[in-house]
């Protein structure tokens, strides 16, 4: 990813913050057999207060990406959306697609089977609790024989990023009136609003104003 100075997210805490809202991420390898995609949940490591996060590949996709043997790239997308010219007013413009990104590139650690299934009982847990009725990993009818087959199905992983490339472009090189405009747009019910990112954009503004 391209990164342009003015679009640049370096903050630790902002970074934290992204990546715990954006947990459903594509991971991306370079293997002999040429470039492997795959797309799961990941989430910050909960002992450290860096950008190390864990997750799991379930088997073969291990193998695939040679997980554990080569830098793997985690592509970790916040919310975006197209901007229209219209919403700059009667100047020359083109379209135009905000969006917040980060990408995050290392060698992950492979985790023993004992770690694997805490990550996978914190995964569960962390999307089941939004539900009325909420079924965590060890409740039944799930029985610890399922969960141990669940567990050997898959590998773990922790990766402490040693690279990380992160954008925010939020129409930080548009002046304050236009940048009102487009989180008007994004906060309505047009045909292109997107609600997360207007929040966002909202969140930057104010943070320029403070400065």
């Amino acid at each position: 990813m391209r990164q342009n100075p003015s679009f640049a997210m370096t903050d630790v805490g902002e970074l934290r913050r992204l990546i715990e809202s954006n947990p459903w991420m594509t991971l991306v390898s370079n293997t002999d057999g040429g470039l492997v995609a795959s797309h799961y949940a990941v989430l910050l490591d909960e002992e450290r207060d860096d950008l190390t996060v864990v997750g799991h590949v379930g088997k073969p996709d291990d193998h695939l990406h040679g997980l554990g043997e080569r830098e793997l790239l985690l592509v970790v997308q916040g919310p975006h959306g197209y901007v229209s010219p219209s919403w700059y007013g009667d100047v020359a413009a083109v379209p135009t697609w905000n969006y917040v990104s980060a990408h995050l590139t290392g060698v992950p650690e492979i985790l023993a089977p004992d770690e694997n299934l805490r990550v996978l009982d914190r995964l569960v847990e962390r999307f089941e609790r939004e539900v009325p009725e909420p079924r965590m990993l060890w409740e039944r009818p799930n029985d610890a024989t399922f969960v141990e087959r669940l567990e050997r199905g898959t590998v773990g992983f922790r990766l402490t990023p040693t690279k990380v490339v992160a954008k925010r472009k939020l129409s930080q090189n548009k002046t304050s009136e236009v940048v009102e405009t487009i989180i008007t747009e994004l906060s309505g019910d047009g045909p292109y609003a997107q609600h997360e990112l207007a929040a966002e954009m909202r969140r930057a503004a104010d943070a320029r104003v403070q400065r």
